[in-house]
């Protein structure tokens, strides 16, 4: 029995209201533990039932942004190792003058050391933070570019100086040549000095003769110039100046992937377009003995002195990122002036730049994670309203009970309130342990409002019950009286649903205007950890599908009575009793709210995540196509390059094979529009065999392709796609050549997209060939399910790129594997949520619906026909869910996906267009509808144990 409240004192100073509360002193709540455990005990599985909601939710909500913080680690790595030389960062400076007392140039010996300490100096302006995350640097001394003049082909050659920096990935090697990379002599010897050690410092007149220079050869650049030890190169430079360079021997590079090549790659082989249209580079290697002699062959500043450092993807995490950024920003800040004639360092690099896309990448990824996310929550905390309602209606006339013998509002409160928050908080913590036993490091943000939700809604629904079981409120006798509190309770429903719709509105114009991206930082400003960004706008673009879809829920609530009614209206009309009773248990339990909004939320925001993966996904489909332009493609290297047609007409002969186009494609070509020269990508080929090859694949077709042929005025027609705008349809453009003169252009409309290009101009090669330059294929695009096999059955030395590799890449990609992995597990959570919604639902409308249909079976209704009627209870909210909510996410997914920035992770120009899973909207519908199925005979079965007798004397079933 619970304690007499104590009498008030005769003062009065501490008061009692209704014998239960002290008034002006606050007292504690005489908790009565017997009842608290009791009510546990009656209820321990609707009390499970939310642990378990609880628990699976904070997993998943702990879990998500330590996954993500990993991945944007992950796709910060797999950024910089993508981004090649473009994060590389470079810093040059002017060579010290080597004027003589006489008017004339002194050898400087000891150049191979000045090198060295050039890069030592610049190794040391890194700084410690950005120095951690290079690899050790590189120091080249590389010469113009010369003309090898043996041949009408256009092959130009370079003198390059490599020097590895300090430490054990980069000091001296035994076979290499002073601290560059390793290499096996095959043939001769390393490039020795042309004087003798008496003559190091000799002064050499500016007007003499030519000053000899050796250089080593690779295998493949010997044998394209067909070249051995003790050969002169012919080579002139731009102005006709004759230079005298001496093969030493050929070199083999031991380990050809070492990254020191990565600066001269035409030291290992000849390389293609790297000075143009129809050129091919070569290079000779310098020794610290043959260097001082290069100095003297070329003019005062010819030679360029360059410090490459590269970025170590292993050593830079999200969390570094940040550093090196405001480092790389702050050294160019400070760099030289280019055109300074001082030894100051003049830093160059697009680190920064990389690392600034990377960020747009993991924000848009966070962004997406948050919508998800929030769904998920949102449908769990409807869940959790839902069994709490459950468990309150079963708890009812005990809490009636109590407050009819006296219980205090504030103490059953505080019963309920210790009994929901020891289950929630149990469940949370367990879902934290279990979150934190599968990643380090779990978060509990996310979690609050799921917990919180537990914790209260289920104090706050019984105390409220409890309350309203023994107000003394009468009913008006006043019918206007009656009218006025009923319009009362319509317009505080109209205010809420008026919020919602407006939040709505809200959330849709910021995420329109906005976008879900964060506000891009000033470069090398503060990088916004990844811990599940909520955009520009905060949680309200975020919060948009959850917000759109409630809002359809409530404009269905609106209108399932009133159908209802009308099909009431009609089954009474009929025949059919089963009919009749089983749309007046609808129209009974229409009113409802919480459980349509469950069924509808989760079906909509389920079909909602399975169209953004769609979507992504064959928006990854699509990039891959673009970026290889084929099924499969072949980069023929330039040694094979003449024998480029014959392989073409091979590969198109070979079993699977439809289509094999060969065309030569040259990056950074220079080209002059607008009196501005730009370097776009290049495309000599076959226009009307080209127009076939898109026509056989799912890329846009090129009805432009059409307008190839002769102009009238001497022009060569040309199709242009620019990024920025620079070349457009209309234009006249001039195609520089070396040693010929420019091809004049007209641009007659908008190129294909080629590969992953900005800008591209394409061009028909018998067009071009008429106006004086023969193309030289050194691409092949082939289609057809052989094209796989065909390609590596080729036998050329060329680089294979397949789609289904491309395509397979970006999609184990970091960011892209995370969102499309979040999609699938929030769409199958959600479903989840939904179905136990449903049961939740059918169990709390089962006692007064299993009543009816218990007596009415006192008048001869069939077991079978009362499962009929219960089916057809509960099917009209079902079906509104099944069919309204699938369509209400593809709605969302319309609205939406446009401001997701799904280009970010799939690698497009452009956003994705919408695809629509039709199997999987259908399996969200066809999921709900049987689950009524099952829930209908479980329920029958438990309710047969119940007798007739016990029914009509008890009250309830």
């Amino acid at each position: 029995m619970r304690a007499r409240p104590r009498e008030a004192s005769a003062s009065g100073a501490v008061g009692w209201r209704a014998g239960l509360w002290p008034v002006g002193r606050w007292w504690p709540p005489a908790l009565h533990w017997p009842s608290v455990r009791g009510r546990a005990r009656a209820d321990i599985g609707s009390l499970l039932l939310a642990a378990a909601v609880v628990a699976a939710v904070t997993l998943l909500a702990g879990v998500v942004p330590p996954l993500l913080r990993a991945t944007a680690d992950e796709a910060v790595q797999d950024g910089v190792r993508r981004a090649g030389g473009d994060g590389d960062v470079l810093v040059e400076a002017r060579m010290e003058r080597d004027d003589g007392p006489n008017g004339g140039r002194v050898r400087a010996p000891r150049l191979a050391e000045e090198v060295g300490d050039f890069r030592d100096r610049a190794t040391d302006e890194l700084g410690p933070g950005l120095r951690a995350a290079l690899r050790p640097p590189v120091a080249t001394v590389i010469s113009p570019t010369l003309k090898i003049t043996d041949g009408s082909v256009l092959r130009t050659f370079q003198l390059a100086y490599l020097a590895k920096g300090g430490g054990a990935d980069g000091g001296p090697h035994r076979n290499g040549i002073g601290g560059g990379p390793q290499v096996t002599w095959i043939a001769g010897g390393p490039p020795r000095s042309v004087v003798r050690e008496a003559d190091n410092h000799a002064e050499v007149p500016v007007t003499g003769a030519p000053w000899p220079v050796q250089v080593g050869l690779s295998e493949a650049d010997a044998d394209a110039l067909k070249l051995r030890p003790g050969a002169r190169i012919p080579l002139k430079d731009d102005a006709g100046a004759v230079k005298k360079v001496l093969v030493s021997g050929i070199f083999r590079a031991t380990d050809s992937t070492d990254p020191a090549w990565r600066t001269a790659p035409a030291l290992l082989r000849p390389v293609s377009g790297a000075d143009g249209v129809g050129s091919t580079r070569f290079a000779g290697l310098l020794s610290p003995e043959s260097l001082p002699d290069a100095r003297l062959a070329f003019d005062q500043d010819a030679l360029r002195r360059v410090v490459r450092f590269t970025p170590d993807p292993n050593r830079i995490t999200w969390d570094s990122a940040q550093a090196v950024s405001a480092k790389v920003v702050a050294l160019k800040a400070t760099s030289g002036s280019s055109g300074a004639l001082d030894g100051s360092l003049k830093w160059e690099t697009g680190l920064d730049g990389v690392l600034r896309n990377i960020r747009t990448q993991v924000g848009a990824a966070s962004a997406q994670a948050s919508v998800l996310l929030t769904g998920v929550l949102a449908v769990a905390v409807l869940v959790l309203l839902l069994a709490a309602d459950l468990l309150v209606r079963r708890r009812a006339p005990a809490l009636e009970a109590a407050r009819q013998r006296g219980a205090a509002l504030p103490t059953l409160g505080a019963e309920l309130l210790v009994e929901s928050a020891v289950v929630a908080l149990t469940a949370a913590a367990s879902g934290l342990a279990l979150s934190r036993a599968v990643v380090p490091g779990a978060s509990w943000e996310w979690v609050v409002p799921v917990v919180l939700t537990a914790v209260v809604a289920g104090p706050g629904f019984g105390t409220l019950a409890a309350a309203r079981a023994t107000r003394d409120r009468r009913v008006p006798a006043n019918r206007t009286a009656r009218r006025w509190a009923r319009h009362t309770v319509q317009l505080r429903r109209a205010a809420l649903e008026a919020a919602v719709l407006i939040a709505a509105v809200a959330a849709f114009v910021a995420l329109h205007q906005r976008g879900i991206l964060p506000a891009a930082p000033a470069p090398g400003g503060d990088v916004a950890g990844p811990g599940l960004g909520l955009g520009d706008g905060g949680p309200l673009p975020a919060s948009a599908p959850v917000l759109g879809v409630l809002a359809g829920t409530l404009v269905l609530l609106r209108l399932l009575p009133a159908g209802l009614g009308l099909v009431l209206k009609r089954a009474l009309r009929s025949r059919r009793p089963l009919a009749v009773f089983g749309t007046a248990r609808a129209v009974a339990t229409s009113a409802r709210t919480l459980p349509l909004l469950v069924l509808v939320t989760s079906a909509a925001l389920a079909s909602f995540a399975f169209t953004l993966d769609a979507t992504a996904g064959d928006g990854l489909a699509e990039g891959a196509w673009r970026t290889v332009g084929a099924d499969a493609r072949l980069d023929v290297v330039p040694a094979a390059a003449a024998s480029t047609p014959a392989l073409s007409r091979r590969i198109a002969a070979a079993p699977g094979v439809r289509q094999a186009v060969a065309a030569q494609v040259t990056d950074r070509a220079r080209v002059v529009a607008d009196s501005l020269v730009v370097a776009p990508r290049l495309v000599i080929v076959d226009a009307s065999a080209f127009r076939r090859l898109l026509a056989a694949t799912p890329l846009p077709d090129a009805p432009a392709l059409a307008r190839l042929g002769a102009t009238g005025h001497g022009d060569v027609p040309a199709l242009v796609r620019s990024g920025d705008g620079g070349l457009r349809p209309g234009m006249r453009l001039e195609l520089l050549r070396d040693g010929a003169p420019a091809i004049r252009l007209t641009a007659v409309g908008t190129a294909p997209a080629i590969g992953d290009a900005g800008d591209v101009v394409l061009v028909d090669a018998a067009t071009l060939q008429a106006a004086g330059m023969p193309s030289v294929p050194n691409t092949v695009w082939v289609t057809g399910p052989g094209a796989a096999r065909a390609v590596a059955a080729s036998g050329v030395d060329a680089d294979t790129v397949l789609r289904e590799d491309v395509l397979r890449a970006r999609r184990a990609a970091p960011l892209t594997s995370g969102l499309l992995a979040l999609a699938w597990v929030s769409a199958a959570t959600l479903l989840a949520l939904g179905l136990l919604g449903l049961a939740l639902g059918a169990s709390a409308s089962a006692p007064e619906r299993w009543q009816t249909l218990t007596r009415l079976r006192t008048l001869g209704l069939r077991p079978r026909d009362a499962r009929w009627i219960a089916a057809g209870e509960l099917l009209p909210p079902v079906m509104v869910a099944a069919v309204a909510g699938p369509l209400l996410g593809v709605l969302l997914a319309r609205l939406m996906l446009g401001s997701l920035a799904l280009r970010l992770l799939t690698g497009q120009a452009a956003d994705p267009a919408l695809v629509l899973p039709w199997w999987r909207l259908g399996l969200v519908a066809m999921a709900l509808l049987v689950a009524v199925a099952v829930v209908v005979p479980i329920e029958s079965a438990l309710r047969r144990r119940r007798r007739l007798s016990e029914v009509l004397r008890a009250g309830d079933g």
